[in-house]
């Protein structure tokens, strides 16, 4: 199972998903150890918020996507991608990784302020 962490620095889960340029992904087998993170940096035009190809993307192949915060419009993209996304307020990576592997909820996410201007934006987006 391949496992997708937004940050901003390779550390901390990321607050938003849509912006987000750095990810941690793991490639996780059941009952194994937790394996090394592959860092991954998005470009510009491959950062989902812009992303508009059906093309091949970094982080094809990943079930479940972890953030602070997703817009309705990414949201929607991961759905129609056959990915879960998962919301919380943890803002340590490696604290939600262990969490998500363990099967435990991660804490309810934080409402944040940025998220209007999210929701004002998917009303005029094409995605």
């Amino acid at each position: 199972m391949k496992i997708a962490i937004a940050t901003d620095d390779f550390a901390q889960v990321s607050g938003h998903a849509g912006q987000a340029r750095q990810w941690l992904l793991y490639d996780c087998q059941p009952g194994g150890s937790v394996p090394a993170a592959q860092r991954v940096e998005l470009e510009r035009r491959q950062v989902f918020h812009h992303w508009e190809s059906e093309a091949q993307h970094p982080l094809d192949a990943v079930e479940i996507i972890v953030a602070r915060s997703a817009g309705d419009g990414f949201l929607r993209r991961m759905q129609k991608r056959g990915v879960n996304v998962l919301l919380t307020s943890e803002t340590d990576a490696d604290q939600a990784l262990h969490k998500v592997l363990a099967g435990e909820a991660l804490p309810d996410p934080r409402w944040d302020v940025s998220l209007l201007l999210c929701k004002l934006r998917d009303l005029f987006s094409r995605h």
